[in-house]
Formats: structure tokens, C-alpha cells, sequence
């Protein structure tokens, strides 16, 4: 599991439960009816705005918020440096035998293309395309997750009306009150939580890991097009590095 999700899910949802352990039982945030409704409520409403197919996609992906870990770019470079030091050695059909061996899809694709003949401009056209959709795809998840994130907060206050009005029909019975006060205000608990500690912080890494691995494909593209074109392999690092930080570079030339 990515460390950063580890911690966050420990500190946010370990002081929210160690906060009400403290000065009261657990039991009394537990209300099925608030769940119901925030939970019912949240999903119906995403489901009305996405189609289906779409809405059980995206939770495929959420994985990738907890345990997907994209190329380090500072990897990356030496591997494409090696490829296009060995293309200028032994030429790019030298590749053939081994593309197989590469465990990136995406590079794979993109060497086979090469040691094919395709020219720069067909291999540009084909991957740019193929990293386009890439990203449409993790914006709609990313986005999912943002209107779940919308929705759970309104569903929450939906639910406080609800238990507002089953309130003061029983005014008459001052025993009657607690159930629907219960209700009234753990529905706006649960969907308060729910956005910000889960829906909200899950898009925002689904958009973090999308521009990490769309700028390892990157890197990848254009160290393809280099290879391609016979550029030297100190030529090709030095597009590469473009990608990455200042800070980043010295690190490496430093061996940090």
C-alpha cells in the first residue's frame, strides 16, 4: 500500500474515532436509517449522473489510490539511455529479439513500432493517442469520485430535513424526539465524512497517480522518437531530464 494513503487513512480516521471514543460510546454514531440514506442517496444520485458501466469501472481503478506505483522518472532514464546507446551500436532491429522481454506495455508497443519501420510521426500519432485516452480515463474517475464527493454532503442535509420533520411531528411525545434528532444529525456526520475523508481525497490521488504515469509515458514517447531517430545517447538523456525537476537532476548527477 502506498505509505502517503497508509498514513493518511490512520491519522484522519484514527483521530476522528479516537475524538468520539473519548467522551462517549461508539454505539451512539452507529444510526442504519443516516447510513442508508447518505450511502442510497450518494450512490442513486451517481448512478443518475453517469451510466452504470462507467460508475462500476472507476471503482475497478481505486486500487491504484491504495497500491499502484508509477515509474520513477529517474529510472526510467537510464533504461531509454541504454536502449538508445545500444540502437546506435547495433542498429534498432537489434531490439527485436528482446521486446518481449520489456515488462512496460506502453514501451513495448512503442520499441516494436520502431523496429518495424514505422516512421517518428506514425509511432508520435499512435502513442500521444493511446496517452490521450489514458487520461480521459482517469479524469472520469477522478471526477466520479469528485461528484460522489459533491453529492454526499447534500444527500447528508437531505437526511437532517428528514429527520427534522419526523422530529416535530412527535413533539407531542418528548421520548419519541431522540430517534429522529439521531437521524437529523448523523446523516450530515456521515456525509461530511464520507466526502471529505474518502470520496474527495480518493479523486485527488486518482489525479496525482494520472499525471505521474501520463509523464512516465511521456518520457517514454519521446525517448522512443530519439531512438528512432539515431539520436546519440547523451542527446536522449538530456531530452529525458528535461522532464523532471531541477532538484531532481542534481539529486541524480549527484548519485543522491
Amino acid at each position: 500500500m502506498d505509505l502517503a494513503t497508509l498514513l493518511g487513512i490512520l491519522v484522519a480516521g484514527g483521530l476522528v474515532v479516537g475524538a468520539i471514543l473519548m467522551d462517549g460510546a461508539g454505539a451512539w454514531f452507529i444510526n442504519y436509517p443516516s447510513l442508508m440514506i447518505v450511502l442510497g442517496g450518494t450512490m442513486g444520485a451517481t448512478l443518475i449522473n453517469y451510466p452504470l458501466s462507467d460508475v462500476v469501472s472507476v471503482f475497478k481503478v481505486t486500487k491504484h489510490a491504495f497500491r499502484y506505483r508509477t515509474p520513477n522518472p529517474l529510472t526510467l532514464i537510464p533504461t531509454i539511455v541504454d536502449y538508445a546507446q545500444k540502437a546506435r551500436k547495433d542498429g534498432i532491429l537489434a531490439f527485436d529479439a528482446k521486446i518481449q522481454e520489456m515488462q512496460d506495455p506502453f514501451m513495448r508497443r512503442g520499441m516494436q513500432m520502431a523496429v518495424d519501420g514505422l516512421e517518428g510521426e506514425a509511432i508520435d500519432e499512435v502513442l500521444s493517442t493511446e496517452i490521450l485516452w489514458l487520461e480521459e480515463r482517469h479524469r472520469l474517475g477522478a471526477d466520479i469520485y469528485t461528484t460522489m464527493g459533491t453529492f454526499a454532503p447534500a444527500v447528508g442535509i437531505m437526511g437532517t430535513i428528514i429527520g427534522l420533520v419526523q422530529m416535530l411531528m412527535q413533539m407531542k411525545d418528548p421520548s419519541a424526539i431522540g430517534a429522529p434528532m439521531a437521524v437529523a444529525l448523523l446523516t450530515t456526520f456521515y456525509g461530511t465524512v464520507l466526502a471529505n475523508l474518502l470520496f474527495l481525497p480518493i479523486a485527488g490521488k486518482l489525479r496525482v497517480r494520472s499525471k505521474q504515469e501520463i509523464l512516465a509515458k511521456q518520457m517514454v514517447l519521446h525517448g522512443i522518437l530519439a531512438i528512432q531517430a539515431g539520436d546519440n545517447h547523451r542527446i536522449v538523456a538530456e531530452k529525458l531530464k528535461a522532464f523532471i525537476s531541477p532538484s531532481a537532476r542534481l539529486s541524480d548527477e549527484r548519485g543522491v
